[in-house]
């Protein structure tokens, strides 16, 4: 995610690149982000963040705690501090950096690799609304942006669009397997499946029908698709996407709690 938000940052001319420095302790990482994306590198997290206006924390949750305690935060720092670690709350982030601070909490998803992310954000009273901007400008440059300003609201939004793109691999790739079975070859079932995929979640973005009456215009009675959407919900599929988006919820609540 730190890659796709560096490559977002410069393909969008937000930062130039003598304005990045990545910090990581394994060698490769450190060499493929000078190689292709010819920035500044370190191994020491304390020399990355010498001197600078935003730091943000493209980490697992369980390395935030001893990453963070190895830094020497000012008091009353202007730097603004960024978190895109799962499950950490802002409370918990005042902890660790202190309460002065400007801290955003940040859940983006994997599409940001590509530019067609979501990031879901929520500041401390401490950001001003300039460095709420900045915030929202350096994760624009990977897809859109939401505010929010209810904590609780994270663990569902990390169900939904945290871990969302995975159930949608899913589907393709059940549905190219179905293709294979069906007689397809195993690259036309791929294609078919993902441009179904891209087409029908680009016209739901741009039509000014909801999801569920797209459903129902191309659904005749007794046809086709008739045929597959009664298999679908004779067998439970609301019941079992319900099922899957709550177990995601709550492991996301279980993260929060294990520091």
């Amino acid at each position: 995610m730190g890659q796709a938000l560096i490559s977002g940052l410069i393909s969008s001319e937000r930062s130039s690149i003598s304005n990045i420095v990545v910090a990581d302790p394994s060698e490769e990482v450190r060499g493929y982000c000078k190689r292709h994306l010819g920035i500044r590198t370190c191994v020491s997290n304390q020399e990355a963040i010498s001197g600078a206006d935003v730091v943000i924390f493209a980490i697992k949750p369980q390395q935030l705690h001893p990453v963070i305690s190895e830094l020497k935060v000012e008091r009353k720092s202007t730097c603004l501090f960024i978190s895109i670690a799962a499950g950490i709350r802002l409370n918990h982030l005042e902890k660790l950096l202190g309460a002065n601070q400007a801290i955003v909490r940040c859940m983006p998803n994997t599409p940001a690799i590509v530019h067609s992310g979501i990031s879901v954000l929520i500041a401390t009273e401490k950001t001003s609304s300039e460095q709420r901007s900045q915030a929202e400008n350096l994760l624009q440059s990977v897809g859109k942006t939401i505010w929010i300003e209810d904590e609780a609201l994270m663990d569902a939004v990390t169900a939904v669009s945290g871990s969302g793109p995975a159930y949608f691999f899913l589907l393709i790739e059940l549905i190219q397997k179905a293709g294979i079975r069906l007689g397809l070859t195993s690259d036309l079932a791929e294609t078919l499946a993902v441009e179904t995929a891209f087409g029908a979640a680009k016209l739901a973005q741009q039509s000014p029908d909801t999801p569920s009456e797209l459903r129902q215009k191309v659904t005749s009675p007794q046809g086709t698709t008739d045929a597959a959407l009664n298999v679908f919900s004779s067998s439970g599929l609301e019941d079992i996407v319900n099922l899957a988006i709550t177990a995601a919820y709550n492991r996301s609540i279980a993260l929060s709690k294990e520091k």
